[in-house]
């Protein structure tokens, strides 16, 4: 499955976390940045879905795509890294402050990399 492809831009999708003792969260995220074939990377701020990733490296996220039809994908991922510094945090950044606000983009403190470890459809 060619990620670019399954992952357009415009489209939103939920996260899915757990603590390490199992409890769940979900958050609306958009489309992840892809890094490369397996790995994709979002801007976080330090609430509970980052806390959860700092306790259990597992998460998920189904993508639905923007133009108003049923169709998305699953991913299954895994948390390689999250860092405070890195130019792709920057972008992130930049892009929240222009399409968000200044405020959104200042709050965005981490990027965290994923691998792909599963993809499969919506439906």
């Amino acid at each position: 499955m060619n990620l670019s492809e399954e992952l357009q831009a415009g489209g939103k999708g939920v996260i899915a976390t757990a603590s390490k003792e199992g409890v769940p969260n979900t958050a609306i995220y958009a489309t992840p940045h892809i890094v490369d074939g397996s790995t994709v990377a979002w801007g976080m701020t330090p609430g509970r879905t980052h806390q959860n990733l700092t306790e259990n490296p597992n998460a998920a996220y189904l993508y639905l795509a923007h133009d108003g039809e049923v169709r998305g994908v699953r991913l299954t991922l895994l948390l390689k890294e999250i860092k405070e510094v890195d130019p792709l945090l920057n972008r992130i950044r930049e892009k929240t402050r222009e399409s968000v606000s200044h405020e959104a983009g200042d709050s965005i403190r981490y990027v965290a990399f994923f691998t792909v470890t599963e993809t499969r459809p919506l439906i």
